[in-house]
């Protein structure tokens, strides 16, 4: 296992900027998340501590030694990318085996250690089929098995979940994040599914435009989003404008009090819990209702025509044009930076 660290890494092609500036550490043994738009960076930082890409700028460092111009192959890192690339030719365990077979391990000792790793994973009977012959979700694990196989000081997966089915896709990101956490391998894990990252991380780092927004817990990205596009991004926001002044915000439907020393005109970030539907002071129109099953999700107009989402529980039916009571708790709405 070890730290890995990215030091002001900037990446540039041409006259286009794929990273900006980025500063960003894995911690020993974490699992860190990275997720953000299409052309946010995502891959280009994966690829850069992988050593597929030299930074144009900047520095990458494993406990604390510079490996920016080390080839990749003398990284020890394990990846995992969302074409699973396995060898048709070979069987389940020769494709899990193949990178200690390129490092010289003598052949029983590299299917001993294939074995291992496909019984861990839960598909040990698959051992002497054909990648061709398994399911995407069979193919996944086989994938993961392959490397974790070198025993990898660092493992990157790069969206390693897209294709599967929703079901398959909790199940394994469950199984795959309790064992990451048991074997405690420094990993990257590139992601555009939130609810993966939230599931799977330890924390997330939030990049938009080559740029890191914010870096923190799920807890605390979800609850304390730093800027707009951290609130908008992960999960659902309704952004609401206000003025504080004496541990108070004046969000001209509501007076609330304020767990933040700002002053002035503020942007309060209020997600759907934050709101109690059928009671309370807030007058409200339903303006759209979005049926998810265990619960529906509204969106609903205030007297001043702002717009807030809302979430309530899917057995309650709701029609466009309904009028509506709310609350808002105080302790669950954060000010932006």
């Amino acid at each position: 296992m070890s730290d890995v660290a990215l030091e002001s890494i900037t990446k540039r092609y041409g006259d286009e900027l794929a990273v900006d500036g980025v500063d960003l550490t894995i911690r020993d043994g974490e699992i860190l998340g990275v997720v953000g738009p299409s052309g946010c960076g995502k891959t280009t930082t994966l690829r850069t501590i992988a050593g597929f890409e030299t930074p144009t700028d900047g520095r990458v460092t494993f406990d604390g030694t510079d490996v920016t111009h080390v080839p990749p192959e003398e990284r020890n890192v394990g990846l995992v990318f969302q074409s699973y690339a396995l060898f048709d030719t070979m069987s389940v365990r020769e494709n899990v085996a193949f990178g200690l077979k390129m490092r010289d391990v003598p052949e029983a000792e590299r299917h001993a250690r294939a074995d291992e790793l496909l019984e861990l994973l839960d598909i040990g009977e698959l051992a002497d089929r054909r990648p061709t012959t398994l399911s995407g979700g069979q193919q996944q694990r086989v994938g993961l098995a392959r490397a974790l196989a070198i025993e990898p000081n660092v493992l990157l997966l790069d969206e390693p979940m897209t294709g599967l089915d929703a079901k398959l896709k909790t199940r394994l990101r469950e199984e795959v994040g309790d064992l990451l956490a048991d074997l405690e391998v420094t990993t990257l894990y590139v992601t555009h599914d939130q609810a993966e990252a939230m599931a799977m991380c330890d924390r997330i780092a939030v990049l938009a435009d080559g740029r890191v927004e914010q870096v923190g817990t799920p807890a605390e990205i979800y609850r304390r989003p730093k800027n707009e596009f951290v609130a908008n991004f992960v999960g659902s926001s309704t952004l609401l404008e206000g003025t504080a002044a004496n541990g108070r915000v004046d969000l001209g439907f509501a007076e609330l009090d304020l767990d933040a020393s700002a002053s002035g005109d503020v942007t309060v970030a209020a997600r759907p819990e934050a709101f109690t539907v059928g009671e309370g002071p807030i007058d409200a129109e339903v303006t759209g209702v979005t049926y998810l099953g265990d619960r529906t999700q509204l969106t609903a107009a205030l007297a001043g025509g702002t717009e807030v989402t809302l979430r309530v529980d899917g057995i309650d039916d709701y029609r466009t044009g309904e009028r509506l009571s709310l609350s808002i708790d105080a302790e669950r709405i954060h000010v932006l930076e």
